[in-house]
């Protein structure tokens, strides 16, 4: 299939699809007039890689690991490959420090609302 097709059947765009090729994420074929060709597969990769950067893990790491990815007709796995593991608890603990980053700027911006909040009990 084209690129518009397979940009239709994934609903993902044809520049993501590009940009997905010059990470190596997607490798298509090259017919003789240059056009890029897919398999029925590159349905599949192309949804692996939807849920990784849905999971927040960036293109680098996605090519890194996209080969532990196993997908049946009804849902998607990781096999645990060498650093994974260690790479999905950095990312859970990135998001930890942030969510409390977040908890406590509220906790400052309700203590704001407060009447007669001091420096003090913002900071």
């Amino acid at each position: 299939m084209l690129i518009g097709e397979l940009a239709d059947r994934t609903g993902v765009s044809a520049r993501a699809l590009r940009h997905y090729e010059e990470r190596e994420l997607l490798i298509p074929v090259r017919d003789s007039y240059g056009y890029r060709r897919y398999d029925e597969s590159a349905i599949g990769v192309v949804q692996q890689i939807q849920t990784m950067v849905a999971a927040g893990l960036g293109t680098e790491m996605i090519r890194r690991y996209l080969d532990c990815v196993r997908t049946d007709d009804h849902h998607m796995t990781l096999d645990q490959c060498p650093d994974l593991s260690a790479e999905l608890d950095r990312i859970a603990a990135r998001l930890d420090r942030q969510q409390a980053a977040v908890a406590a700027t509220r906790r400052r911006l309700a203590t704001l609302r407060t009447p007669a909040t001091t420096v003090d009990e913002v900071l």
